[in-house]
């Protein structure tokens, strides 16, 4: 009988598995730029959270804001994944950061000012929506255009999200500390220069020559239906797109809330809310590490399952301490189990999706990994509003982990589905008959 023991050493393999498409060139000069450029993009949004709460003292504002930076990501991404199948994925993510980087500059200039107002941040944050819209899912489809050999796509997707939670870790607890000492202003200039290293990473990159698609001329509406319709009639891919939308919005809830348990359940200030976003990054970080670690695919629709409810346990913990030594752990098992789930989920779609296809699944991808997440910062904005913040996220919780056994009840037909095309790829041997 198969052990645990066992069953580790067979999906897991030593440390240089978990950094194997860093020798890809291209791959290390885009990690190497995005790990500069996440550090600001995590300490400016803490800092706008920041300065919004203690400026307003408003949990529903606080939701308003996070609904308007990521709105325009549920409305926009699925057109961004027909570009993405159309277009060169480069030159996007050029022009995407580019815009990025202006976001951040002007967003410092108002602060600077004196000018900077509550509907400067939700214009703004409608603005910088709209941008990471076509980003994410662009950067989401060119990682396969950076790994030369395919086996080491599951681990760029891996590493993708440590660097994305080790900015996670980092961004919010530089950002406390310099907001206590110099302002929120800070933040969104250190954010704009970042952009720099990304910009450069982008420049130096050598890929090959770009052919347009037989396609290209073809309506986008028609390649969108198509996209909508693969995506909704095979099984796993709805399936787990189901899941994250669910994950996603509690996620969203619990973000959009932590200034006010900062400073209103755990008594603290700005450095307290970047203990606390910082705990649930390093969770988020070992979590990536975890899966970066794994030597395929194999397993991972069950950890999906299982992370999931992990989160929603944590959620449910956190909302019913009022103690910061309980809270910060809590995170960071809750910070393990979301971004485990998450990416474990991109891996399985990357693994199983037509490459045609690619560009509008991950489109699909970005609309419930972060296009729901403001739906589910204004609606927990409302209810904390009437039911108490820590009330919103008990509920939140509590759907994480049945939304966790309904999928985990339809493993076996997963499995069916997922199984031919393991076996097609070489990731499972052909059963001999």
């Amino acid at each position: 009988m198969k052990t645990f023991g066992n069953d580790i050493q067979t999906k897991y393999m030593n440390i240089k598995t978990v950094f194997r498409a860093l020798r890809h060139q291209n791959y290390r000069l885009f990690f190497a730029g995005q790990s500069i450029s996440l550090v600001g993009t995590w300490m400016q949004q803490m800092a706008v959270s920041w300065w919004v709460f203690y400026k307003y003292q408003d949990v529903f504002l606080l939701g308003v804001v996070g609904f308007s930076s990521q709105i325009a990501t549920f409305l926009l991404a699925p057109f961004a994944g027909v570009i993405a199948d159309r277009h060169h994925r480069h030159h996007l993510l050029l022009i995407t950061q580019s815009l990025a980087m202006l976001q951040a500059g002007i967003l410092f200039v108002l602060y600077v000012t004196n000018t900077l107002a509550a509907w400067n941040v939700i214009l703004l944050s409608l603005f910088l929506g709209v941008v990471n819209a076509f980003d994410i899912p662009v950067r989401q489809a060119f990682t396969v255009d950076m790994i030369n050999d395919r086996e080491d796509l599951s681990n760029a997707i891996a590493l993708n999200s440590s660097m994305v939670n080790a900015a996670r870790l980092i961004g919010p607890s530089i950002g406390g500390i310099l907001i206590a000492l110099f302002g929120e202003g800070t933040c969104f200039l250190l954010n704009a220069l970042s952009y720099v290293a990304v910009l450069i990473s982008l420049v130096l990159m050598k890929l090959p020559r770009w052919e347009k698609s037989s396609r290209h001329n073809e309506s986008v509406m028609l390649q969108l239906r198509e996209g909508f319709a693969y995506a909704a009639n095979f099984m796993p891919i709805r399936t787990i797109l189901m899941l994250l939308s669910v994950i996603s919005m509690v996620a969203g809830g619990v973000q959009a809330l932590m200034p006010f348990f900062a400073k209103e359940i755990f008594h603290g200030d700005s450095k307290t809310l970047g203990y606390l976003m910082s705990a649930s990054g390093l969770g988020a970080l070992i979590g990536a590490i975890f899966l970066a670690g794994r030597k395929n695919v194999l397993g991972l629709s069950r950890v999906i399952a299982r992370t999931a409810a992990l989160f929603g346990a944590g959620v449910i913990i956190f909302s019913r301490t009022s103690f910061l030594t309980v809270g910060i752990p809590v995170l960071l098992f809750s910070g393990f189990g979301m971004m485990v789930q998450m990416a474990s989920s991109n891996i399985i779609l990357q693994t199983i999706v037509e490459e045609d296809k690619r560009g509008r699944v991950m489109s699909f991808y970005t609309m419930a990994f972060m296009g729901l997440s403001p739906f589910g910062s204004l609606f927990s904005g409302v209810l904390a509003a009437r039911i108490g913040a820590d009330n919103t996220l008990l509920w939140g919780g509590s759907l994480c982990i049945i939304a966790a056994i309904v999928f985990a009840l339809q493993l076996p037909t997963i499995r069916s589905f997922i199984r031919p095309l393991y076996i097609k790829k070489g990731i499972l041997a052909e059963p001999i008959h």
